[in-house]
């Protein structure tokens, strides 16, 4: 079975609501205004990239990375991967980023019993929240922010359901306050 990863820049309140700068919430960009660059910190994503074998994402992430990440050298390994997408409303995907259109939690759940390495859900919050909600979440790779931000689309759903215990496997804290946090999901 494939490793479902759900990875996030997150606030200490939870919210992961436009990290890099993306239009439309009054605190967008959180991750770079006021906080020292590090690069150590960012270490965890080029190992991601390396690591991962498929991207998969939420309409809404799929249509705001498809014009800009093929563009990004520093994306290769994510431009050259299998990316699927979560949608019940798209169409077509983007001729520019192509990726394949899954309708439902079931065809995750499908896709993760296929033959191959981890998967890795970037951005989509609310594609995140159901895979955890529907237990096909594995690991939790989470950049922590020193910052609360109060509103905004967070990590986690505030569903009514019984405990999901974690294990950290994997810590880090950065002289910016910035702190890297991998988590498994105990099964």
């Amino acid at each position: 079975m494939r490793t479902l990863i759900v990875t996030a820049f997150v606030s200490v309140d939870g919210v992961m609501e436009a990290p890099g700068g993306e239009s439309g919430y009054r605190n967008t960009g959180w991750t770079f205004k006021d906080i020292d660059f590090d690069p150590a910190a960012y270490e965890i994503k080029g190992r991601e990239q390396e690591e991962t074998t498929a991207l998969l994402l939420g309409r809404t992430s799929y249509q705001a990375f498809a014009p800009v990440w093929p563009t990004m050298t520093e994306f290769a390994g994510y431009n050259a991967m299998p990316r699927y997408v979560v949608s019940t409303t798209l169409t077509e995907d983007d001729a520019r980023w192509p990726a394949t259109i899954l309708r439902s939690l079931d065809e995750v759940a499908a896709l993760k019993e296929t033959e191959g390495g981890p998967i890795a859900v970037h951005g989509s919050a609310r594609l995140g929240k159901s895979l955890a909600d529907a237990g096909l979440v594995d690991r939790y790779h989470l950049l922590v922010f020193p910052v609360l931000l109060g509103a905004g689309e967070r990590l986690f759903s505030a569903a009514d359901k019984d405990k999901t215990m974690l294990r950290l496997v994997e810590s880090e804290a950065y002289p910016n306050g910035v702190q890297k946090e991998i988590l498994d999901v105990v099964r």
